[in-house]
């Protein structure tokens, strides 16, 4: 093959990208990936790590501030340097850039580095970036391919999404901020308007609080973080504003008026009141949308909806020889859903025996302010909607020996399981590094594991882990210790 003809193209090098490229190399496929911007994508640059980096530091500044109630004296005052918290985080993100970088040359993965357009099944040109990067932090590789045309039999599109904007509250990278200004501050603000009460909205609130700012949260759904059960939500509802954060709900902004140094939200309120909150800033996190534009997309009829590119159970478009995977192929827009799809689409591909689609079900979905939030399968509502004879299992962090030896008792499990089957279908929680104990429930319920199974499982003590058996013991009349 010549220097430009590969097996397989992917474009864009997020989680979805760069993991689909590395199996595919793995498979034996002559593989390249093309991106525009920076190794790893919005995830590890802009979105998923380098925000975890700022949430640590809020963590440690949560913990210092609290340091008597652990019998520990700080002399001085605890503050954060904005500077130096951002530094870091920009740090991690540039460590792990330069590690997928690695990646691509141990697995002999060509980068080529531009901007891709789909010309016809099995053809792209790359060119010049249509727009400079958010950031260019990251230098280009050394190494790497530029301009030019080059063919694969299979193109897989994993161009990801950006943050969504609402008519007139267009962000405008000063005073309306989206993600990417929001997680690089001058300086710390002193009060923010938050637009939006998803996963980005509420880690941004929560890591704003922590540094000290006046925080504001506006969410036109009934609750905040709206598609977790609603047991869980108003617990976090309750914890965040024991915390000092605001939050309205059932409530939307509908006009901003931007000062020289300040914005000026009218919020309206379910009865029609409308209320006006002034503030340094307004982080708009309304949501994201598919990068599915000009990329040469409609002019080979690769059918799309609501900004999505329409995809099967295994990344297909409805052109052969062109797929999607990650945010660009639809909800929900996870890091980790697009690396699951781009593998599954990729061995699809190679035809590795076994194969099956993703089973969305099992898809967890975690939040990471203060308190943690993680989930996974259906909510208690939503299995009472299908008809589900259940039962419903819950433990609280304050009974739990571990979590109160950690100053960290303000939390809950809740698990749901089917009546008759004894099937875990629904696993929620709140509290502190749920994000870390949700996964073996969702190990459960991959390995269709019963409410026996689970009841007979040993778990270590004094552990938080601890509590995810109780939860099950309680479903069942059983709990131990509380």
């Amino acid at each position: 093959m010549a220097d430009t003809a590969y097996d397989v193209i992917i474009i864009g090098s997020g989680p979805g990208g760069y993991v689909t490229a590395i199996r595919s190399a793995q498979l034996g496929f002559k593989t390249a990936i093309v991106e525009r911007e920076h190794l790893g994508g919005i995830c590890l640059n802009w979105g998923c790590i380098p925000t975890k980096a700022l949430l640590r530091s809020a963590e440690i500044l949560d913990h210092a501030n609290h340091a008597k109630s652990f019998g520990l004296k700080l002399e001085g005052s605890m503050s954060a340097d904005a500077k130096d918290v951002v530094a870091r985080s920009r740090g991690v993100s540039a460590r792990l850039n330069g590690g997928v970088g690695f990646l691509m040359k141990k697995n002999k993965i060509d980068v080529i580095w531009g901007e891709a357009k789909l010309t016809k099944p099995g053809e792209i040109v790359v060119g010049k970036p249509s727009k400079p990067a958010v950031e260019p932090q990251h230098p280009v590789p050394k190494g790497v391919k530029g301009e030019g045309i080059y063919t694969a039999k299979h193109i897989i599109v994993a161009t990801g999404a950006r943050p969504r904007a609402l008519p007139g509250i267009e962000p405008d990278g000063k005073l309306i901020w989206t993600y990417f200004e929001a997680m690089k501050p001058e300086k710390m603000p002193k009060s923010l308007v938050v637009m939006g009460s998803g996963a980005i909205g509420i880690e941004f609130a929560s890591f704003y609080r922590s540094m000290g700012v006046d925080v504001t949260v506006v969410e036109v759904m009934p609750r905040v973080m709206p598609v977790e059960d609603a047991e869980i939500s108003a617990f976090a509802r309750k914890a965040l504003e024991k915390r000092g954060l605001k939050i309205l709900t059932e409530a939307k902004v509908v006009k901003v008026d931007k000062a020289e140094n300040s914005v000026t939200a009218h919020v309206e309120t379910k009865d029609g009141k409308v209320t006006q909150i002034t503030a340094d800033h307004l982080i708009s996190a309304v949501g994201v949308q598919g990068n599915i534009e000009n990329i040469g997309l409609e002019k080979l009829g690769v059918k799309t909806d609501r900004g999505c590119v329409v995809i099967d159970e295994y990344g297909r478009t409805n052109v052969p020889g062109i797929y999607a995977i990650g945010d660009v192929a639809g909800p929900p827009m996870l890091a980790h859903k697009a690396e699951h799809e781009g593998v599954i689409c990729i061995e699809k591909i190679a035809g590795v025996p076994g194969v099956h689609p993703m089973d969305h079900r099992k898809i967890p979905g975690c939040t990471y302010c203060n308190p943690q939030v993680a989930s996974v399968g259906l909510t208690e509502e939503k299995a009472k909607e299908q008809g589900r004879d259940i039962r419903v299992g819950r433990y609280s962090f304050n009974a739990n020996g571990k979590a109160i030896a950690l100053g960290e008792d303000n939390g809950m499990i809740k698990v749901i399981f089917d009546k008759k089957t004894g099937e875990l279908i629904g696993a929620h929680m709140v509290g502190a590094e749920v994000t870390e104990l949700i996964q073996g429930f969702i190990v459960a319920m991959n390995l269709e594991t019963t409410e026996e199974e689970l009841m007979h499982t040993i778990f270590p003590h004094p552990t938080l882990s601890e509590m995810m058996k109780e939860s099950v013991l309680d479903a069942y009349g059983r709990v131990l210790n509380a």
